[in-house]
């Protein structure tokens, strides 16, 4: 079993890297304030089904290739580059369509529950950050008592748990700020734009960030 002594000091480890600004963040902030609670559950949920991948790879060693072979680190790094350099350029082609396409034709851009699950998924998969996190975080919470997989196993499902509660929380959250920026400022036809700028952003500092790995 894992060492219940140092469960709290965990739990508010988890909830703060949790609310901390990163890609998942920005996913459930854009859909929620644009499409509702709803998409941004779905988003959440496609992100814990990747911790709980995360987990299993990390208890079984796999995230120590990462580390192991730096080719494979520098390949991962730049796939995930590539995928927030799409995000990013489809978030601000969906800008555009808003500016430019009639009311009726709107409703047609909006994404489907499962294509969301699957977009929080991939999100999450494809930074290789994500993986290395878990790889370095929880075995700093595991002691040599009983079985290291059982207790990163443990470990990355509470964390994953705390993940889906408060994300989901978080989707309120912007689901409910979204409709009233919307109302009060009309800026939300602004949203995919800011967000699809700041993914860019995001693939800018990953690939360098493979090319300082290299």
């Amino acid at each position: 079993m894992i060492d219940y002594s140092v469960l709290p000091m965990f739990l508010a480890a988890c909830f703060i890297l949790v609310i901390s600004p990163g890609p998942d963040l920005l996913l459930i902030g854009s859909y929620s304030s644009k499409q509702g609670v709803k998409s941004g559950a779905a988003i959440t949920l496609g992100i814990f089904v990747a911790g709980i991948l995360q987990t299993l790879l990390v208890a079984f060693g796999l995230a120590k290739l990462l580390t192991i072979i730096p080719m494979l680190s520098v390949a991962l790094k730049l796939m995930g580059a590539l995928y927030f350099l799409w995000l990013g350029l489809k978030l601000i082609k969906q800008w555009y369509v808003h500016e430019v396409a009639s009311a009726p034709s709107l409703q047609s851009i909006n994404k489907s529950d499962v294509q969301l699950f699957f977009i929080g998924m991939l999100n999450n998969i494809l930074n290789p950050k994500a993986l290395l996190f878990f790889a370095l975080f929880l075995p700093q919470f595991t002691h040599n008592g009983t079985d290291i997989f059982l207790q990163i196993l443990t470990l990355g499902c509470i964390l994953s748990l705390i993940a889906l509660l408060t994300n989901l929380a978080l989707s309120q959250m912007f689901s409910l700020a979204g409709k009233k920026l919307a109302n009060k400022f009309k800026i939300g036809r602004y949203v995919d734009g800011i967000l699809g700028l700041l993914f860019i952003t995001l693939a800018g500092r990953l690939a360098f960030s493979s090319e300082q790995g290299a």
